[in-house]
């Protein structure tokens, strides 16, 4: 196989935007939109919890938002372990 310099140039430069590092939002719009909802979901957890304190809304009200809060944060924490053993399993394999 004869490779020349601008082959070899313009192999390079048609794989350039593979290799291009992307912002997060456009890299994996699903991800960054999976963030907003947990932050929005915490943040309305915690709105609520401050207005039951203040008495502006009711025990009913306040419960929902822990247990909707409660179970983010369990689902956050289990993506995360599995992100940390699928890692980890990628550093047990042979090279």
């Amino acid at each position: 196989m004869d490779m020349t310099t601008l082959t070899a140039m313009q192999g390079y430069s048609g794989l350039r935007a593979a290799t291009r590092a992307e912002p997060a939002e456009q890299a994996a719009p699903g991800l960054a939109a999976l963030a907003r909802d947990f932050a929005a979901t915490l943040q309305e957890g915690e709105d609520t919890a401050i207005a039951a304190m203040t008495g502006e809304a009711d025990p009913h009200a306040l419960v929902q938002a822990l247990v909707q809060t409660e179970l983010a944060v369990e689902t956050a924490v289990t993506v995360r372990d599995r992100v940390v053993e699928a890692y980890q399993e990628i550093l047990r394999m042979p090279v």
